[in-house]
């Protein structure tokens, strides 16, 4: 069977994160991605992450993350040359992708309005730090921004250190999946209409929109979220809990996963403690509870609870760093990492990782490393109808 996404063909305009993880998710799943970039650099990713070495070469550990499988072509959109070469490419296109800010492609000339001209069918989709209207359409924005003008800050971290921000740009990693689905819809409605359309995703909407039980507790409950490190609020012995070696995730959410916990610990006498013995006890009492079950925890180390703790169906995880998550058996067996043996500017093997969903008739995947700067130029502006002289010119000029 083909990929999901087959003969799809998406422009992506896009920068850093929220844009170019959208439309790598498009690429896993089959569709051609061409990603634009400005000729003097191109995605600012490419300078970015922790190997200097790489960020010179602009090949950046955070760009090689999100944009395997993609081709580049370098164009600059401020020449009236450039936009025309944009048009052509659009006339090609199903999907494009931008992740400017609100009106710059307007004062381009190649907004929506003026794109469909070209492609009516074209789905062209708009990420953005507000969404396109409202009072702060225009303000800028970066992940942590939006972490804090959410509330998501406000909810992480104890009630003594919060509000911390999530360890990793969560912010625009959301938006950039709503992106993707929503595109995907919208390609749906395209199979059954035969309309393009436009698509706005907001950063902060997305944001909010995956907050939906805390958002729901102050909506519908009347109760404001509060940090509570690491505990779950809805249940108790719910949270991470400390054992020989480090942390151990426990949720004994209902009541016959506590006795059984209780019972693995040898401590069956909490299940009869007044302090304990029922759900909304143990929530009251949980400070205490977390005493008394870490007393017994602290004697065998995390993996070892991890094993006995499935094995008698009380669901547990040792708390691991990032490396041992790669490492384990699950990630390993399922292929959620893909290695390429040769990718140009790089000096040896490059690891990236796919998506968190297979697909029956076909996994999603992509076979190409992530391209160098303007890589495909050439052979892009030869599909829309450019001669060799005419490319040669337009080197010259610097609109590629």
């Amino acid at each position: 069977m083909s990929p999901a996404l087959n003969g799809i063909r998406v422009l992506d305009l896009t920068n850093v994160l929220a844009g170019p993880l959208c439309a790598y998710q498009l690429a896993l799943l089959g569709a051609e991605v061409v990603k634009v970039e400005v000729p003097d650099g191109g995605d600012l990713a490419r300078q970015l992450g922790a190997d200097a070495t790489l960020n010179a070469r602009h090949m950046g550990a955070s760009f090689l993350a999100q944009n395997a499988g993609k081709k580049s072509v370098t164009l600059n959109l401020k020449s009236a040359k450039g936009k025309e070469v944009l048009h052509r490419l659009v006339a090609t296109a199903d999907v494009l992708v931008e992740n400017f800010r609100p009106g710059v492609m307007a004062r381009l000339g190649v907004s929506y309005e003026d794109l469909k001209q070209t492609n009516p069918k074209l789905v062209y989709c708009a990420i953005s730090g507000f969404g396109q209207d409202g009072p702060m359409r225009g303000a800028p924005a970066y992940d942590q921004i939006i972490q804090g003008l959410s509330g998501i800050m406000s909810i992480t971290g104890t009630p003594e250190a919060a509000p911390l921000r999530v360890g990793y740009p969560v912010a625009d990693t959301l938006a950039g999946m709503m992106a993707a689905f929503a595109i995907s819809s919208a390609l749906v409605r395209r199979n059954a209409t035969g309309e393009g359309g436009f698509i706005d995703v907001s950063m902060l909407d997305s944001a909010l929109t995956a907050m939906g039980w805390v958002v729901s507790n102050y909506l519908i409950a009347g109760v404001e979220p509060q940090a509570h490190g690491n505990d779950n609020i809805t249940a108790a012995p719910s949270g991470a809990f400390k054992t020989r070696d480090g942390l151990i995730n426990i949720a004994a959410n209902k009541q016959e996963q506590f006795v059984a916990l209780v019972v693995l610990l040898g401590r069956e006498d909490l299940a009869t403690d007044a302090r304990f013995a029922q759900r909304e006890n143990r929530k009251r009492n949980r400070a205490a509870l977390t005493v008394e079950l870490e007393s017994v925890l602290v004697m065998r180390d995390s993996a070892e609870w991890e094993r006995e703790l499935n094995r008698i169906g009380v669901p547990g995880g040792s708390v691991l760093s990032v490396p041992q998550a790669l490492a384990l058996p699950q990630v390993q067996q399922r292929d959620f990492l893909k290695t390429f043996e040769r990718a140009d500017g790089l000096d040896g093997p490059l690891t990236v990782s796919r998506t968190g969903f297979k697909l029956s008739g076909g996994n999603p995947d992509v076979h190409t490393p992530p391209p160098q700067l303007g890589a495909n130029t050439d052979e892009f502006l030869q599909s829309v109808g450019y001669s060799a002289q005419e490319i040669a010119g337009f080197r010259e000029e610097g609109v590629i």
